[in-house]
């Protein structure tokens, strides 16, 4: 069972990923696209380009975790590889929350965020 506490971020390399890779390979993107530690204890996820195999990379204190999902049907909702100009990394960040919608089928491009306050750097 994986525990995330309330400041664990999600970072999802938009686009596709090769998902023959494990271990070592997943940490190595997340180091180099991602640009993030994948030992910090956040959560790192990458879709396959049917878009109906994902791997969530989490690393819980004693060992990386690789967690599989494959849909039987249907496709997730998965962010399109578009980097603002001028960037480079294919990051998208999002909270547990909108990581379970997203493995729950509701695509996040047709919802919107109501404003309330909310900390995003907390602890930093």
């Amino acid at each position: 069972m994986i525990g995330l506490g309330v400041a664990t971020k999600v970072h999802l390399l938009a686009g596709v990923t090769d998902m023959r890779r494990g271990f070592e390979g997943l940490h190595a993107l997340a180091r180099g696209l991602l640009e993030a530690d994948p030992l910090s204890g956040h959560v790192f996820g990458f879709c396959n380009k049917g878009r109906n195999r994902l791997k969530l990379l989490y690393w819980d204190g004693s060992g990386l975790w690789i967690c599989a999902k494959r849909l039987e049907r249907g496709r997730f909702s998965w962010p399109e590889e578009t980097r603002p100009p001028g960037t480079t990394s294919r990051c998208v960040v999002m909270s547990q929350a909108e990581l379970m919608m997203l493995l729950n089928g509701i695509d996040l491009a047709a919802t919107r965020r109501r404003k309330w306050h909310r900390v995003e750097n907390a602890g930093k």
